[in-house]
């Protein structure tokens, strides 16, 4: 005791110290000065219990924005909050929203090659994938459209001199909230999603959009 001459109590700060401790890591201030005041037995600590409790309180919430108890699963995306567009995209899973309904095409095939699946796939999107599912790049109709009814090239062109490359990856972990942000950031209509370096599908904005509104709904009637 620094202040030889007064009379505190070393049991108090302890007290106080741990009601800050509890309001910092659990982010639960009112549980501190609660617990603190039973174990007393009174409310005689109470005015530098909520001082402490605050202060510990506010400083970690700044730094840290979740407690013990739900930074592993905001780590995982996984927390439901209050704000009800997180809430719903946390709810949204990308493995149920990923399409697989395309068709491959080689990057070693020809244009004549990549015609023929042109004519049996109703997309009007191709990835580019190597015999080891790894994907090259993506092909469009509007790539191909001035040059795919010229029979002389169907030889001399190759899907790889066609292909461009994504401007990003959706990669399967990543959660919603990266998702959509990927969206915003590439202003595109169609994602690729990748395992790895492994192709799996694609993911497209207006089907999400459509998950959203459906999970919105329900969320809302809640």
């Amino acid at each position: 005791n620094i202040f030889k001459d007064s009379n505190l109590s070393e049991t108090n700060f302890t007290l106080v110290g741990m009601a800050g401790l509890i309001a910092g890591v659990l982010h639960a201030p009112l549980t501190s000065l609660f617990l603190i005041a039973e174990i007393t037995r009174g409310y005689e600590l109470i005015i530098p219990l909520m001082i402490t409790a605050a202060i510990a309180y506010l400083t970690s919430k700044y730094f840290v924005p979740y407690s013990v108890y739900t930074m592993q699963l905001a780590k995982r995306g996984e927390l439901i909050t209050r704000h009800k567009d997180k809430a719903v995209l946390t709810l949204m899973k990308l493995h149920t929203e990923v399409e697989k309904d395309f068709n491959n095409i080689s990057p070693n095939a020809t244009l004549g090659d990549l015609v023929k699946v042109v004519s049996k796939s109703s997309r009007n999107l191709f990835p580019v994938v190597d015999d080891k599912d790894i994907l090259h790049g993506v092909i469009t109709l509007d790539d191909i459209r001035e040059i795919m009814f010229k029979p002389e090239m169907y030889d001399t062109v190759k899907v790889q001199s066609l292909m461009t490359i994504p401007q990003t990856y959706v990669h399967l972990s990543d959660s919603m909230d990266i998702v959509m942000e990927k969206f915003t950031k590439s202003n595109a209509w169609n994602l690729p999603v990748i395992n790895g370096k492994k192709y799996v599908g694609f993911v497209s904005k207006s089907k999400l959009f459509n998950a959203y509104r459906k999970l919105l709904v329900e969320f809302s009637e809640e």
